[in-house]
């Protein structure tokens, strides 16, 4: 029996008390649509409404097939970017958009 790597996911409201495990693979190429589509949006924005058509659009047929729920894998990855200080929401913006963090 083999364990699969796994990512524990955290969300801003929740800290690290209660955390969602997701299998690294899942986790990485979400991250990597996110980032993807963050470079690639004109202003560095996206709203959040639009993030899953991005997301969608940067993974292979084969990969959304074995994702599962993609609305659900992108949120989750999103909220643990944010903890992780990677993303953040634009403050004060409605509706909800995202950015790279600038350090």
């Amino acid at each position: 029996m083999t364990t699969e790597d796994r990512v524990a996911c955290f969300t801003p409201t929740r800290g690290r008390n209660n955390a969602t495990r997701i299998p690294r693979w899942k986790y990485d190429c979400v991250r990597r649509a996110i980032l993807q589509s963050l470079d690639e949006a004109e202003d560095g924005e996206v709203y959040f409404k639009d993030l899953m058509q991005h997301v969608q659009s940067h993974l292979s047929s084969n990969q959304l097939a074995k994702l599962g729920s993609l609305n659900w894998h992108v949120t989750t990855v999103k909220l643990n970017m944010e903890v992780a200080r990677e993303l953040e929401r634009i403050p004060r913006k409605t509706p909800q958009r995202l950015r790279k963090t600038i350090f």
